[in-house]
């Protein structure tokens, strides 16, 4: 039998909350179904379909009480931050203007890159546990677009 597509990732993460709101307001995912496992957690679906078992798995690590984890998915080293041997989770998407006034608004850093010869506009971002998260559009949405300097784009406040 061939391997299809991806079914899901899952993200350890020692801030659960932090972790899904990054996934559900930048990236507009929605929590669903969770199987009542003995250790924290949420399931990220995206769109209202939970028949593929989400797509994202975010696993709350509890240092105060880590039996439950650790006897479901096995003993890890407690890494805070990174993506280890993975580089980056890629997704396809539109409205690309849309997502940096999103990522604007929650202060998040980003990095752009556009692949010509592929036709793809490319947005780097960092989950709040350091993964990359690439967000490929269509070249053509920024072709008229002047392209935000990485420098400069999260200079915006709000009085703070």
């Amino acid at each position: 039998m061939p391997v299809s597509r991806l079914a899901h990732y899952s993200i350890r993460t020692l801030d659960l909350e932090q972790s899904c709101r990054f996934y559900e307001r930048v990236l507009g995912f929605k929590r669903g179904y969770r199987p009542p496992f003995d250790f924290p957690g949420a399931w990220l679906y995206m769109g209202g379909d939970e028949a593929d078992y989400g797509t994202v798995h975010i696993i709350g690590v509890d240092p105060d009480n880590p039996d439950g984890l650790a006897a479901y998915l096995g003993d890890k080293d407690a890494s805070e931050t990174g993506t280890g041997t993975v580089d980056h989770i890629a997704f396809l998407a539109t409205g690309v203007e849309a997502m940096w006034d999103r990522l604007r608004a929650e202060r998040i850093e980003w990095r752009d890159r556009t692949v010509p010869s592929l036709g793809l506009h490319q947005v780097f971002v960092e989950d709040p546990s350091g993964v990359t998260i690439e967000l490929n559009y269509p070249a053509a949405e920024v072709a008229h677009l002047s392209i935000p300097n990485a420098a400069t784009q999260n200079t915006e406040t709000d009085g703070d």
